[in-house]
């Protein structure tokens, strides 16, 4: 297949991932629709390295995320994260109930070994499923080691609906308040597409704004990621942090110190064409779901989700009765865990996008439901799930 002709295609897939968000107010949401479409392009005539034919190989995908990340940072201040401290408390207790029922349900229909493969993925991203897929594969589990993969890629096809709709009956609450005058949640505007402003970040703003250029906005961003990525070689010797983790971090902190503007990738122009890169990458992982592979291990697979996303709105539904959150926040909070980032950002998007046409209103949403998911997102898949497959690694 022409390069071209495969960043086409794929592109139009993109679109009409859209096109049914828009048509269903989200409760289709983009990203699931086009992994079905991928799903169906890989069963019939896509090439397996489709992703990569349309130039997106792994060096291009790795810049993508350590900016995208960082630039996420600049969305959080410092007091929010403190404001967040029950958002990880969430997170942690939604990634406890997941290990909770299927050590004690699960138990039921799958042995000992499928659980433990199945625990890291179900609660994180690639990297935890490709060290259980290599740890089952070096223990002669060939077919835990392929279940370990199929749990990633089709996690989402349940969380993202399930994590719309808990949005959406959040996002109707919040709105019935603000429209009743009661609504009292944060002040602060955490916008999904900022517009660039004149002065740009405190540390810059006596620079003429013809200097403040997109390569200049790139270049910064490019610094922070960079030394984010440097601390964590650094420390590597003495233990192991992941650079995405610090990525975050330095973007809260560089925004907040003002070396970085809110989103320099929006302001750069560059947004839509990063997170395209990193939207593809994730969807094309889908190319090791084959359907002989789907028949023989949908059992396992299903039930593993099904039980441990059964834990997770227990453990998420006590711990925000508790905490003060609501059960539809509590438990998409939670949900992130089966994707994390960028599609917890883009569903949260879609939902605000939908439920109102309302600048002030939008802004409001975004408030209230974009930091604790961005945060939840970070915790479960970027921290905890690498650290339980670490652990369970050690187990079979």
């Amino acid at each position: 297949m022409p390069q071209l002709a495969a960043f086409a295609l794929l592109t139009l897939i993109l679109f009409l991932g859209d096109v049914a968000a828009t048509r269903t107010r989200s409760r289709l949401p983009s990203i699931f629709v086009c992994a079905v479409l991928f799903l169906l392009g890989y069963w019939t005539f896509f090439p397996e390295d489709i992703v990569q034919v349309a130039g997106f190989g792994t060096p291009v995908v790795y810049l993508s995320m350590y900016l995208l990340i960082t630039n996420m940072g600049t969305l959080l201040s410092v007091q929010e994260l403190r404001r967040q401290w029950r958002t990880v408390v969430i997170a942690l207790l939604g990634i406890a109930g997941i290990a909770a029922m299927l050590f004690t349900v699960g138990r039921l229909f799958l042995d000992f070994e499928t659980i433990v493969v199945v625990t890291p993925p179900l609660t994180g991203g690639v990297v935890s499923s490709l060290i259980m897929s290599e740890a089952a594969a070096n223990a002669g589990l060939e077919s835990l080691a392929v279940l370990a993969i199929l749990i990633y890629v089709m996690q989402g096809f349940v969380g993202y609906p399930l994590t719309s709709w808990m949005l959406q009956r959040e996002g109707r609450r919040v709105l019935a308040l603000h429209r009743a005058g009661r609504w009292n949640g944060p002040a602060e505007v955490a916008q999904v597409k900022p517009t660039a402003t004149a002065s740009g970040p405190a540390m810059f703003r006596s620079l003429p704004a013809e200097y403040d250029t997109v390569y200049f906005k790139l270049f910064r961003l490019g610094i922070v990621a960079f030394l984010a990525w440097g601390a964590a070689q650094l420390v590597s010797p003495y233990f192991q942090i992941s650079p995405f983790v610090l990525c975050l971090v330095a973007g809260v902190v560089a925004s907040s110190v003002g070396f970085l503007e809110r989103q320099p990738l929006q302001q750069a122009n560059s947004f839509g064409f990063v997170i395209m890169v990193l939207m593809l990458f994730i969807l094309g992982g889908l190319n090791r779901a084959t359907p002989d592979m789907l028949l023989d291990l949908a059992g396992p697979m299903f039930g593993a989700i099904f039980v441990g996303i059964a834990g997770m709105y227990v453990f998420s539904f006590i711990a925000g009765r508790l905490l003060g959150s609501t059960p539809e926040m509590a438990f998409a909070c939670s949900l992130t865990a089966l994707y994390g980032f960028p599609a917890d950002y883009v569903i949260t998007n879609e939902v605000v996008n939908a439920l109102s046409d309302d600048p002030e209103e939008r802004g409001i949403l975004s408030a209230h439901m974009l930091p604790p998911m961005l945060v939840a997102g970070f915790v479960t898949v970027t921290i905890v799930s690498v650290l339980l497959a670490g652990i369970f690694a050690g187990l079979l």
